[in-house]
C-alpha cells in the first residue's frame, strides 16, 4: 500500500494586516528575507499579498495570524511602535454603588469582631402568632412548603438571627456579634392593582445582633458583658461611616413594644425611619430559651441608601483656632432625655457650639424622687478666631435659661 500523499498547507498573508501590527510600514523585502529564514516558501505574491507554503514540521502554524506572529517574534516586539490611541470602553453603574456601600459597611462590621451570618429568608408562621409590629396577616405565604417550619416569608432578620444565637449556645458560644444583610418580605391586601404581584413587597434590612461578653475573660480584666450603648455605638458608627451628620437625625425613645423590644431608640431621617434598636424582649427570649440579654438593631437598609444620594463631600482646612469646653450641672425630671438636651442645645445655639456630651448621671436619696442630675459638656468653637470669656458666657447664660424655662432645670452648678 502506497502512504498518502501529504499536501503542504498554503497561507495567505496580507502586508496590510502585517503593517497594521506592527505599526508601521516596513519593506516588503525584509518580510521575505524573515520568511525565507523561517523555511517559508513563497510561491505567489502580488501588491497586498504573499501566497505561502508552510513547512511540514511547523504544526503550530496553521493561518494567517499564526504567520505574522512568526514574523513579529523575529523582527522584534521591543521594535513594534505603541500607538498614541486609546480605546477603552464606558461602563455606567448606579451612585452611589450599592455594592460598594454594602462592602464598606461589611468590612467596617467584620473589622471590629462581627461575624456575618446568612439565614433562610423562609421560616416559621408560628413566630408570628399574636405580633402587632410583624402582623400575621402581612405574612407572604408559600402554596406548597415542604414543612411547617418553612412555610412562610420572613418579615424581619430577628428570628432568623435568635436560631443563631440558640445554635451557638447550645455549643457554649455565647459571646457573639453577629450582622445580616438580608430581603424582607411583605403582603397588603389592601393594595390591589391590575399585577397581583402589586400587593407584595421586598425590602433590604441590616439587622445587627449582641449578646454575652463583649470581651473573654482573662486574669487581666474581668468579664465585661455588652450592652444598649455598645450596640447604639455601632449603630451611629455606621451613619458617621456613611457621611452622615448624626445631629441632624431625629432619636426618640421607642415605647414599649413587648413583642420586640423592651424599650430601646427609633433614628429617623427626614421624616423616614433608619433604625430601631434596644434589648429583645423578654417573652421572645422565652420562646427561643435563650438565657441571656440579647441587643439587636433593625436598620432599614433601602431607605439609608437612597439618603446617601443627597451627599456632597466638601472639604475644608483643620480649624487654628482652639475649642472651648464648659461643662453644666442641672437636676431634670426622670422623663427629660439627653436627646432633649442636645436637641434644645442645637436650636439655642447654631453658630460655634460644636459637640454636646454627657458624662455623668446620677438618681439617689441626695435629690428628690422623680428627679435626676445630669452632668453635660458643651464644646464651642469658632472657626474664624479665638472665642473670649464675654461671648462664652453669653453662649452659656442663654443655655441654662432655656433649659430653665423649657425642661423646667434647675442648674446645680457651672464649670
Amino acid at each position: 500500500v502506497h502512504p498518502k500523499k501529504i499536501e503542504p498547507l498554503k497561507v495567505d498573508v496580507g502586508f496590510k494586516n502585517i503593517d497594521r501590527l506592527i505599526g508601521k510600514k516596513i519593506d516588503h523585502d525584509h518580510i521575505k528575507k524573515i520568511l525565507a529564514s523561517l523555511d517559508f516558501k513563497i510561491f505567489g505574491e502580488d501588491q497586498s499579498n504573499l501566497q505561502l507554503i508552510i513547512p511540514s514540521y511547523r504544526v503550530d502554524v496553521t493561518r494567517e495570524a499564526d504567520v505574522i506572529e512568526e514574523i513579529l517574534r523575529i523582527y522584534g516586539y521591543n521594535n513594534v511602535e505603541i500607538t498614541d490611541e486609546l480605546k477603552s470602553s464606558i461602563s455606567y453603574s448606579v451612585k452611589p454603588d450599592p455594592e460598594k456601600i454594602i462592602n464598606i459597611i461589611s468590612d467596617y462590621l467584620s473589622n471590629n469582631g462581627f461575624y456575618e451570618i446568612m439565614c433562610n429568608s423562609l421560616t416559621k408562621s408560628v413566630y408570628y402568632t399574636n405580633l402587632k409590629t410583624y402582623p400575621i396577616e402581612k405574612l407572604v405565604n408559600i402554596l406548597n412548603p415542604l414543612s411547617n417550619d418553612l412555610n412562610v416569608m420572613r418579615q424581619t432578620l430577628l428570628f432568623g438571627g435568635l436560631e443563631t444565637i440558640v445554635h451557638n449556645a447550645h455549643r457554649k458560644h455565647t459571646d457573639l456579634m453577629l450582622y445580616e444583610f438580608g430581603k424582607c418580605y411583605y403582603y397588603n391586601a389592601s393594595i390591589k392593582g391590575k399585577d397581583p404581584l402589586d400587593s407584595y413587597s421586598e425590602y433590604q434590612h441590616l439587622g445587627l445582633f449582641l449578646t454575652g461578653n463583649k470581651f473573654e475573660p482573662n486574669w487581666t480584666g474581668k468579664e465585661i458583658p455588652v450592652t444598649f450603648y455598645t450596640l447604639k455605638a455601632f449603630v451611629e458608627n455606621i451613619l458617621l461611616r456613611l457621611g452622615f451628620d448624626i445631629n441632624t437625625f431625629d432619636i426618640i425613645e421607642l415605647k414599649a413594644r413587648e413583642d420586640i423590644f423592651q424599650d430601646g431608640l427609633r433614628i429617623s431621617h427626614a421624616s423616614k425611619v433608619i433604625a430601631e434598636l434596644g434589648p429583645v424582649s423578654g417573652s421572645l427570649l422565652k420562646l427561643f430559651d435563650i438565657k441571656n440579654s440579647v441587643f439587636y438593631a433593625n436598620i432599614f437598609w433601602e431607605r439609608l441608601s437612597k439618603s446617601l444620594g443627597d451627599h456632597k463631600i466638601s472639604y475644608s482646612e483643620l480649624p487654628k483656632y482652639p475649642e472651648v469646653k464648659r461643662d453644666l450641672s442641672m437636676i431634670l425630671d426622670k422623663s427629660v432625655t439627653f436627646e432633649q438636651i442636645k436637641t434644645l442645645a442645637f436650636q439655642t445655639e447654631k453658630q460655634i457650639l460644636r459637640r454636646v456630651t454627657l458624662f455623668d448621671v446620677y438618681e439617689g436619696d441626695r435629690i428628690d424622687k422623680g428627679k435626676k442630675s445630669y452632668a453635660v459638656t458643651f464644646i464651642l468653637q469658632d472657626f474664624n478666631k479665638t472665642l473670649v470669656e464675654e461671648e462664652i458666657h453669653k453662649v452659656m447664660n442663654r443655655l441654662m435659661k432655656i433649659y430653665e424655662i423649657e425642661l423646667k432645670a434647675i442648674i446645680r452648678k457651672q464649670a
